[in-house]
């Protein structure tokens, strides 16, 4: 067997002494001391065992008082990391919660923002046509000028039935100065066929 290291040694001790504050060994030492106390056979080695045996324990009661206060301190400490353990859980669900609601609010932002490029947009074309007022003034002026142009039409409408009354009768006339030339050739050509007989 190889030789144990200082390490191994206090490993050791401090699996059998459990939390390290010397427990099992002052209860050793009490035992043994009784058992001393027991068996003495003087008074004053008696006494001197017992007062011993006393302070062995009022070690050992310190130190199960004091592994009690840690105790109570560790269950306090537990309740403690619950009641943090469930500010958490709620720090946590209400941050999902707010993160929840500001995911909406940047939907919101963006269908806002959308929009508001959409009617820039639209303003833009808007403002490239001419406004209400501009185009009621303009659409007065073609009205006016479609009633100018109606009135001309009306006017040319009446010249050329003017004219082609002119024109029937021009027409009637022509023919009626034709046949009345007609009439007088034929006439002219009968006397002229007529005068020869005479003769």
């Amino acid at each position: 067997m190889g030789a144990v290291t200082d390490d191994e040694v206090i490993r050791k001790r401090l699996l059998i002494d459990g939390d390290g504050a010397g427990d099992d060994r002052r209860i050793n030492v009490l035992l043994k001391s009784f058992t001393k106390w027991c068996s003495s056979g003087s008074a004053e080695d008696g006494f001197t065992q017992y007062q011993r045996m006393l302070g062995t324990l009022a070690q050992c009661e310190f130190s199960m008082g004091k592994t009690l206060l840690v105790y109570d301190m560790n269950l306090r400490e537990m309740e403690n990391y619950e009641k943090i353990y469930n500010d958490i859980e709620q720090s946590i669900t209400s941050a999902h919660d707010k993160i929840s609601e500001c995911k909406k609010e940047i939907m919101r932002a963006k269908r806002i923002r959308k929009n508001r490029q959409e009617y820039d947009a639209l303003a833009k074309v808007i403002q490239q046509h001419p406004d209400r007022h501009e185009t009621l003034k303009q659409l007065e002026a073609l009205d006016k000028e479609l009633q100018q142009l109606s009135r001309i039409k009306e006017n040319v409408e009446d010249k050329l039935e003017l004219r082609k009354k002119q024109f029937h009768v021009l027409l009637s006339t022509i023919q009626e100065l034709q046949q009345t030339l007609d009439n007088d050739e034929k006439c002219e050509i009968d006397e002229s066929q007529e005068s020869p007989m005479d003769n």
